[in-house]
Formats: C-alpha cells, structure tokens, sequence
C-alpha cells in the first residue's frame, strides 16, 4: 500500500472533489461510476505559488488530478459512505482515502492526513474551493442556458423588445460578459483589462433583477385588488401572458451574476490569493441572499394565483366560464415558477388546484339541500339557481303583465 493510492475529497455542499494520483483517481470514479470535469488544479500553480507558505505547489499540483462533479443524489450516496469531516479552514467537508491493494470498489479506508498530505496546506485548500465554486456557478449557468431552451424564449429578443432603457442596458451588459468569459477560457485567467470591461456590470444586472422583481409584485399586487370574478380573471390571463417573461429576465440575471462572480474568483486569485477563500464565502452568501429574495417573490404570486384559483373555484355556478379560467391560469403561472425555481435549485412544491367543473358545484349544492332540507333547498336555490331564478321572475312578471292587460280589456268591454 502506497501513497499514491492516497485520494482526498472535499464536498462544500454544491460539488464533490477528488483530488489525487491521476490513476488512483480514475480508479475511484470508475469504481462508483461517477461522472466528472476536470477541476482544472493547474490552474492554481502560477497564483498560489505566490501566496504563503506554497513555495512547492506548482510541483506538487503538476503530480495531481483533480475531477469535480455535481452533488447529485449519486455522488452524495458516494460521498455518504465516507467518514468526512469539517475542515477548519474552508469549512467544507474533507476526507483522505487510501485504497487497499488499489482498489476503491470495497474497503475504503479513512486516514487522517498528516503533516505530508497535499491538500493539508490552507492555501491549497482554499483554491480548490474556489475552483469548485467556480464550476458550481458554471454548471448553473449551463443548466439555465437548457432552462431558456425548453421554454422557447430567447432572453436577449425579450429585452430588445422593452423599451425601458435598464432593460435596454442588460443586453450589452450580456454580451461583455460573455466575452470575457470566452476570452479566460481562451487564455486560463482574468486579466485587468478583461476584468475592468466588467467590474461595473453587476449594477446593471442587479437593476434589471429589481426591476423584473417589481413587475411580478405588480401582477401579484392587481390579482389582491381585483373583487370580482370577471376582473380577477383577466389579471390572471395577464400574469400567465407575463410572467414567463419575467421569469427569463430573471434567469438571465442570475446566470450574468454568476459569469461574473467566476471572474471574480479569477481575478481575486490572482492578484490576492491569500484572500480567495474569505472572498468565496462572501459571493456564496451573496448568491444566498439573491436567490431567497427570488424564492420570496415567486412564492408571493404563486399564493395569490392559488388564492385567486380557490375564490374562483367557490363562484363557478355563476361564472361558468371565468371562474376556470382563472384555475388555469393559476396553474400555468405555478407550474411556470415551480421549472424556474428549480432550474435555480430553489426548492418548491405545489399542486395544481382543480377547476370545479359545474355540473360538480351543482350536485353539490342540491346535496346539501337534501340534507339541510327546506331551508337548505332555498340557500341552493338562491346561491345555485340564481341564473334560473332570474330568468324565472322575469318571465313571472311579463305574465303576470299578460294578465293584467287582458283583465283591462275584458273590463273595458263590460263597460262598453
């Protein structure tokens, strides 16, 4: 058994990394059969060796793989047979593997790392969590691109299509970042030139989220103002035109913000390594905050579009048409938000609400005045048949008028 059968894996919640002798590596994925991307740990070489207490880590690096993958229920049911620990110094999950006789499929061994371990230095510690923050983020955006896909809309033709200039901004926002994102890719880092085309885009970006947040407030907000059904229904036909388009504004912010927290790391690396960490926590709390003020908002017109659908659902006797309309409508806007949350990883579930059809609303009424009885038979009458009702009066009335009328002529014929 030699160190070379030594493999480390740090998990911060988002992804897993393992990190290693390249074949004892591939051993353990193939081994799991778990999917990964290269973590790009060479990247780390020509920054931290700058950084304290790293004077060997290009050499030591160049001797290592590293592969990252997304933590899916697969890869933590990988990662939940390990005894990790919390690392002090990135706070993330962290465990060193030794294989017996070179195998990873059975008899994984915990071994403390010591003083020799590659991953013991912080500074190498916190550049692998930073490039995994940085393929989290990338993978997120990738999972959005598909999220634009599915739903059909071009992002880039709704903005173009507003007239309001923040929106107007975020379209050549969006082209700078990914530009700059092309050319790291391109050349392996951030210079200060790409990162001074950027560093003023996450105001833009965070205007437009704003803004896009204000307008599915609004939408919620006429829903609550709205009495009658036939005025709820149209507010409800309108947030389902809408808020798809809102949504994907939204998406699209949060993918530029995420670009642009990737630059970040890369150019914080660079210039002070030593701060990569701290600075890493900070964008994660930050993307937190972003993504719980979504999940509030989302949530605020998902509930009045349900509150909507249950009002609706209680009037369909006398709105037959409206009232399903506004269930419908109530369930495309929820199951919009729900695929948009989750692209996000926002976590949310909901029912569809079931229109009422109304012959199901009319039995159950004249249910229940067969067991109230007379009273209950009046209530139905009143609150179900009202349509009847108001038809039957009339035509009481205009016979009623017929009687009169011909008891007038019989009366003027006596007397003539």
């Amino acid at each position: 058994m030699t160190m070379d059968d030594d493999i480390q894996l740090i998990s911060d919640g988002d992804g897993l990394a393992i990190i290693g002798d390249p074949v004892a590596v591939e051993r353990f994925l193939v081994s799991e059969g778990l999917p990964s991307k290269d973590l790009g740990l060479q990247r780390l070489g020509p920054f931290l060796g700058r950084a304290a207490g790293v004077a060997q880590a290009g050499s030591e690096i160049a001797a290592h793989s590293g592969r990252w993958m997304k933590l899916t229920e697969e890869s933590a049911r990988a990662a939940s047979k390990l005894p990790m620990v919390t690392n002090s110094t990135t706070g993330n999950l962290h465990a060193t593997l030794r294989a017996p006789n070179g195998e990873f499929a059975k008899n994984l061994q915990f071994v403390k790392g010591g003083p020799g371990a590659f991953m013991s230095n912080p500074a190498l510690l916190s550049g692998a969590a930073g490039l995994m923050a940085q393929l989290a983020m990338q993978q997120a955006m990738e999972e959005i691109t598909d999220y634009l896909a599915v739903i059909d809309e071009k992002v880039d033709d709704v903005l173009r299509a507003q007239k309001d200039a923040v929106l107007a901004e975020m379209v050549g926002v969006g082209f700078v970042i990914e530009e700059a994102m092309t050319i790291r890719q391109q050349v392996g880092r951030v210079s200060e030139v790409t990162w001074s085309k950027v560093q003023t885009a996450p105001t833009t970006i965070a205007d437009t989220q704003a803004y896009a947040l204000r307008q599915l407030d609004a939408l919620a907000e006429k829903l609550e103002r709205k009495s009658s059904i036939g005025d709820v229904a149209k507010a409800a036909r309108e947030a389902e035109s809408k808020v798809q388009e809102w949504l994907a504004v939204l998406a699209r912010c949060f993918q530029l913000q995420d670009a642009v927290a990737v630059l970040e790391l890369d150019r914080v690396l660079e210039v002070s390594p030593d701060e990569l960490d701290d600075h890493r926590l900070g964008l994660k709390a930050a993307r937190k905050n972003r993504l719980d003020l979504i999940r509030r908002c989302t949530e605020r017109l998902m509930a009045r579009m349900d509150a909507a659908a249950g009002t609706a659902n209680t009037k369909v006797l006398m709105h037959p048409f409206d009232a399903p309309a506004v269930v419908q409508s109530s369930n495309h806007v929820s199951t919009a938000i729900v695929d948009f949350q989750g692209r996000l990883g926002i976590e949310g579930e909901r029912r569809s609400s079931e229109a009422r059809r109304w012959t199901d609303a009319a039995i159950e009424v004249r249910d229940k005045a067969l067991v109230t009885g007379a009273d209950g038979v009046d209530a139905a009458r009143r609150l179900g048949n009202e349509t009847f009702d108001r038809a039957k009066s009339v035509k009481g009335k205009l016979s009623h008028r017929i009687a009169e009328h011909a008891a007038r002529l019989r009366r003027d014929d006596e007397q003539t």
